[in-house]
């Protein structure tokens, strides 16, 4: 697992930072320029104009000369996967850290609120009653430094809706400044109801824009007891199909877990029977983290005793031509049958594999697992293919 924040060393100050840089390793950019990034070397450089100097080596903080502007600090060595062209968050007051995009990765998902107005059981990411909308400010600012040929991006919460136009205006801006990258956007997709709301998106014109909303069950009161809002199913189904008339793509997500899976093949149906339209439908492994942990006795079921209800929900999903993936899975507790709509999905920063893995044959297929799942709670069924 790679750990995106952090504290780091400082190893000489100049003033203070609080801002954005891009990694590089050139140390002689133009010196215009230079105040944009952080340069990334193996030992200090007496190099002036840089906004900051990271050292992935043993430098010692003694005997060398910087610039009397320079700020450098030494990273731990959870940070040694930083690349020149990654994007990285610093603040200099706490000493601290955060990667906000990998060039290399294809998992790069911006966090941009924790606040929600649901309270899921297996919520990964808890919401809080804080104001974070500076994550929202830096969001605008991290987009105009992405590059131009990234082909995805992820945007999620906590419940980004809860922004209203400022979250429009996002969209907006980032199909300015990426016009060919594609976005998923998670939210609950309650906002929506409000045909005003879903319209204004739809102005927009984002190319490829996909909103991935959750329907957790075909009874509303299940949907809502796992969303622990009332009244939630409603306005999601009315979210969607605002969304739909305004010409967006929505992804319906379902988890599984012991709380949806009794009604996992009558869900998937409602979905093909009410929302044929739907682009994509994803049906997805628990992750053990977040609200998970506290509630596992109410959420864990072993994936391999549900295998024979996924593939039935699988069936049905393909057989009105729905576009469906299984995932968070691994290929050792799903039936053969289900290969075809199989996806390996967790993000690369959080993936791992069990020591009993290492045999497999099918390794290099299989999706593996969360981090979380490797140390908290995994299948009992895990199996190496021979």
């Amino acid at each position: 697992m790679l750990k995106l924040s952090g504290n780091i060393d400082p190893i000489k100050r100049a003033g203070v930072c609080d801002d954005l840089f891009t990694i590089t390793t050139d140390p002689s950019l133009p010196a215009s320029v230079r105040n944009r990034f952080a340069l990334l070397s193996q030992r200090p450089i007496d190099v002036a104009g840089y906004g900051v100097q990271l050292v992935n080596g043993d430098g010692q903080k003694d005997g060398t000369h910087f610039p009397a502007e320079s700020t450098v600090y030494r990273l731990p060595n959870h940070f040694k996967y930083l690349k020149s062209g990654d994007i990285v968050f610093i603040n200099s007051k706490r000493d601290f850290l955060h990667t906000l995009f990998r060039k290399e990765s294809r998992h790069n998902s911006i966090l941009l609120t924790e606040q929600c107005n649901h309270y899921c059981l297996m919520c990964s990411q808890p919401p809080k009653k804080v104001d974070d909308s500076y994550l929202l400010r830096r969001t605008f600012e991290l987009i105009k430094l992405i590059p131009t040929d990234t082909r995805s991006l992820g945007f999620t919460g906590g419940e980004p809706t809860l922004y209203g136009e400022a979250l429009i205006e996002l969209i907006r801006q980032t199909k300015l400044q990426l016009p060919c990258t594609s976005i998923d956007l998670l939210t609950n997709g309650r906002r929506f109801k409000d045909k005003e709301f879903a319209r204004r998106f739809g102005e927009v014109r984002h190319p490829d824009c996909m909103f991935g909303i959750p329907i957790y069950s075909d009874d509303p009161v299940r949907h809502d007891y796992v969303v622990q809002a009332h009244g939630a199913f409603d306005e999601t189904i009315r979210g969607i199909l605002n969304l739909k008339r305004f010409g967006q793509k929505v992804e319906i997500r379902i988890v599984l877990h012991k709380q949806t899976i009794d009604r996992l093949v009558s869900t998937c149906e409602f979905i093909c029977r009410n929302l044929v339209f739907a682009d994509h439908v994803a049906l997805m492994g628990l992750e053990i983290t977040g609200f998970t942990r506290p509630n596992l006795d109410l959420l864990w079921i072993d994936p391999y005793n549900y295998k024979e209800i996924l593939s039935e929900a699988v069936s049905v999903l393909n057989s009105y031509g729905m576009n469906a993936s299984v995932y968070n899975h691994q290929l050792c507790v799903v039936n053969k049958d289900i290969e075809g709509n199989y996806r390996k999905s967790i993000s690369d920063w959080k993936n791992e594999y069990l020591d009993a893995c290492a045999p497999c044959t099918r390794k290099a297929e299989c999706g593996g697992f969360f981090s979380s799942s490797k140390t908290y709670k995994h299948s009992a069924y895990i199996r190496p293919f021979a």
